[in-house]
């Protein structure tokens, strides 16, 4: 634990422990939701789905780049990830992201994916609202993750017909905002 990095965000007025909570949560949903895509990606097949497997292995591999930026800062305050994979499931931010009933069915599986990418831009906002001015290493994380998570919904509400987002997809290059927390 860092000491004195806990001690100052306690100093701002920030409820530590509802931090420290908010974080593992996230971190959470972004563990469960690397998991759920690796089923998602591997059931978009055919015409349809090959179009899409490229942005969600993407949006996979991102997320899991979020767990482990998010990792080092719950322990810099203290904090620490639930010993059991199954009780740290369930603590997740966001709903799972489950393959559909129909796993041909693309555009439900793109349905999925947005939700998922929706409920992670909700979380981080809320994030970012709360540390805003007062706890600027957590704050820098958490818009960086906002940033892909923002893109990841663009990518898939796109699909989905929702209208042009001005996001293009990311060619050989992952994580270009939230790198700097895992190099």
């Amino acid at each position: 634990m860092a000491k004195v990095a806990r001690e100052m965000v306690e100093k701002t007025g920030i409820n530590l422990d509802q931090l420290v909570e908010l974080l593992v949560k996230n971190a959470a949903a972004e563990l469960t939701t690397f998991y759920y895509y690796t089923i998602l990606r591997a059931n978009l097949i055919g015409l349809e789905g090959e179009g899409i497997k490229e942005i969600a292995e993407t949006a996979r591999i991102e997320d899991r780049n979020h767990f482990e930026a998010l990792v080092p800062r719950i322990y810099e305050l203290g904090g620490k990830l639930p010993e059991d994979m199954k009780v740290f499931h369930d603590l997740s931010a966001c709903p799972p992201a489950r393959l559909p009933k129909n796993p041909k069915d693309v555009k439900a599986m793109l349905k999925v994916l947005v939700e998922a990418e929706r409920c992670a831009v909700r979380g981080y906002t809320y994030i970012c609202n709360l540390t805003a001015g007062k706890d600027h290493r957590t704050y820098d994380l958490s818009t960086a993750i906002l940033n892909e998570e923002i893109e990841h919904e663009s990518w898939f509400s796109e699909f989905l017909g929702e209208g042009p987002s001005g996001h293009f997809m990311r060619r050989g290059e992952t994580s270009p905002f939230v790198g700097k927390f895992i190099r």
